[in-house]
């Protein structure tokens, strides 16, 4: 800890003479190494702190520049030792600056009266006149205010919620704001009430009012050139850049907004990245994506979702104004030029193509294409369990995880099949038989929330999900009898048995984290009876919620076994856990069988128009492998899926090979 002491007279003496002044020199103190050498042109007011000045920076090109005070006003200043503040046009006031820190060329940077820096700021989510008002602070994550944002039918929980953020956006005001040791703030505007963390670098920016921007020496922040943001959070990680304005914000870890981006009255959770478009009153959950000029994103609720060029939505029927939200569940996208009238609901991993204004409900159906075809829009469920893009989204999204903070505030589970989908599928198989017993299985089309499904479609998509909830309870099964020394049908029993009660039941997709229902309300009841007390032990509860998946996972994949497969866990002989395992194979082989064929599409002729410019075909086959790097048999992700079948076949053949040692 710094010891501080009043300034020699001496010292004062050569502070005037270095053209230095002070409205009161006895309300100054410094480090015991302080030296004078470093300090001119500077004039100071009310209480003030300065640390020694030994370092040199070494900026951009070589230029090199000691620390120290030169041309500033400064009023209610800490500085911290080795800081160098330049050039600064108006004042810092009310700051504590912490070691090592570079203040060049700015304009104003003030805290004026109480502040809480961003926290404690509603933002109107979802609907934009009110009523889903999620508080703002810098722990929040997006499971969090997916509560405080749906769960409006429950008030006690929302007040106690606030409750706890209250208290801590209490903890968190000052008169005194903070920037960080090695931050760079160069050529910037107007700098109010913003607490600044370790190694931020604001390079540019025109205004920032109201805010925290919560960088640490593991996952700095950069915010860039033309940045407008007024009651916002920015989170460790993350990047603001070129022109971005927003207002009312949060915005997550490791997150990335450029390219005059827009947004207001939005949440930004992990990875998302925005350029160009627009966003308004928008729940962006983990991985959410839009790069596009003409893209809209506005009242709606998504996560793993890439937007097309040109995707809007309406929340407006003019009639009692912007009241309408939408969801697009966990993995759905759309294409260029789509258009969805909210109210509406978008199943997991769906594609929507085209203009749609009946407001479909989807939200049984995942994985299916919603198309519009001559004004009519179109269902065609499962069918994107075979696209090689989903398999690809689904591989891309950990290894895009741009979190280098060990503090991660968002849970994320990237499973494509879990039991929030699997359950989907469930009451997709018993939702699509309905309908055909009810309209007669030589209908030409069916219809079903606002859309149709064509016969033909509704057979296809049968078959998918059946395929693809084989593929997860066997895989279930097969991982948990994996290296397991198995001698009996009692052995396989117990293996069998789960290691806890909890996971029965519904799940459902917290933002980002899939959970049993009923594990969640749990959390939701302790919160309302006030057994949580602070924030710290709210995102505790979560995050111990989401390192138990597999446990829970295994138990409601157990209470699903007799549904699917005719046999009771119970009473599992070898016999029909190599039944079971042979049915996988099919349905896994199967599945990997469609998304290969799927993937030799973009290895046709028709994929190589515009290659081979002035050539004939043969240049156009030669162009095309060049730029792709290869031919369809040894495209990376074609081999990779291949290997998949092996592997996977291999894997089955161990097992039964064991199982028959029983049997």
């Amino acid at each position: 800890m710094t010891v501080y002491r009043p300034l020699a007279p001496e010292e004062i003496d050569r502070l005037k003479a270095q053209m230095c002044t002070a409205a009161d020199w006895s309300r100054i103190e410094v480090a015991e190494d302080f030296s004078t050498e470093h300090v001119s042109h500077t004039r100071f007011s009310g209480r003030i702190r300065i640390g020694s000045f030994k370092k040199e920076f070494i900026l951009a090109g070589g230029m090199k520049k000691h620390s120290g005070l030169y041309h500033a006003t400064l009023h209610n200043v800490t500085v911290g030792d080795d800081c160098c503040i330049e050039n600064v046009k108006n004042y810092i006031a009310n700051y504590e600056i912490g070691s090592g820190t570079f203040i060049e060329n700015v304009d104003i940077i003030l805290t004026d009266g109480e502040s809480s820096f961003g926290n404690g700021v509603e933002v109107s989510v979802l609907n934009e006149t009110g009523g889903r008002e999620v508080m703002i602070y810098d722990r929040l994550s997006a499971q969090q205010a997916y509560i405080m944002a749906l769960y409006r039918h429950r008030p006690g929980l929302v007040s106690a919620l606030r409750e706890l953020i209250g208290d801590y956006v209490k903890s968190v005001t000052s008169s005194t704001g903070r920037i960080g040791s090695d931050v760079m703030i160069a050529d910037a505007g107007y700098v109010k009430n913003v607490r600044i963390g370790d190694c931020c670098k604001i390079e540019g920016t025109a205004r920032l009012k109201n805010g925290s921007i919560n960088s640490n020496p593991d996952a700095p922040v950069h915010v860039g050139v033309g940045v407008i943001g007024d009651d916002f959070i920015i989170s460790s990680g993350s990047s603001v850049e070129d022109g971005v304005t927003f207002s009312r914000c949060f915005i997550g870890q490791a997150c990335r907004l450029g390219h005059t981006y827009s947004a207001s009255d939005s949440l930004f959770f992990s990875n998302c990245q925005g350029e160009n478009g627009e966003a308004c009153a928008i729940f962006a959950g983990p991985f959410t994506v839009t790069h596009h000029k003409s893209t809209l994103l506005i009242a709606g609720m998504f996560s793993f979702m890439n937007a097309g060029s040109g995707s809007n939505q309406s929340n407006h029927m003019y009639k009692l104004g912007p009241i309408h939200q939408g969801i697009m569940e966990r993995g759905a996208k759309t294409s260029s030029d789509s258009y969805l009238l909210w109210p509406a609901r978008i199943g997991a991993f769906s594609l929507v193509m085209g203009r749609h204004v009946s407001h479909p409900d989807t939200s049984n159906l995942p994985f299916s294409y919603l198309i519009e075809q001559q004004g009519t829009s179109y269902i065609f469920p499962g069918v994107n369990l075979k696209s090689v893009g989903t398999i690809r989204d689904a591989k891309k999204w950990p290894k895009r995880d741009g979190r280098t903070d060990p503090d991660r505030l968002d849970c994320v589970n990237y499973n494509l099949l879990s039991p929030f989908t699997i359950q989907k599928m469930f009451n997709a198989v018993r939702i699509l038989r309905k309908i055909m017993s009810a309209s007669g299985d030589m209908s030409d089309v069916y219809s079903y929330t606002g859309a149709k499904i064509r016969n033909s479609s509704l057979k296809k998509g049968l078959r998918y999900y059946n395929m693809a909830i084989n593929k997860f309870l066997g895989n279930s099964i097969i991982k948990r009898l994996e290296g397991i020394r198995l001698d009996s049908d009692d052995s396989i029993r117990d293996r069998f048995r789960p290691d806890t009660g909890k996971g029965g039941g519904d799940w459902v997709d917290v933002s980002g984290m899939i959970a049993p229902k009923a594990e969640v309300e749990s959390l939701m009841d302790d919160i309302e009876h006030g057994w949580i007390t602070d924030v710290e032990q709210l995102h505790s509860r979560f995050l111990d919620m989401h390192s138990h998946y597999y446990e829970y996972e295994w138990t409601w994949a157990y209470g699903r076994i007799r549904s699917f497969y005719g046999v009771s866990p119970e009473d599992m002989t070898a016999e029909d856990v190599i039944r079971i395992v042979e049915q996988w194979k099919d349905a896994v082989v199967g599945l990997d069988r469609m998304v290969y064929e799927d993937a030799r599409k973009e290895f046709s002729l028709s994929s190589m128009t515009s290659f081979g410019a002035d050539g004939d075909a043969d240049t156009r086959s030669l162009d095309f492998a060049e730029v792709r790097g290869c031919q369809f048999e040894s495209n990376p992700f074609v081999m990779e899926t291949l290997d998949h079948i092996r592997r996977k076949t291999a894997l089955g053949d161990e097992l039964i090979s064991r199982l028959r040692n029983i049997s």
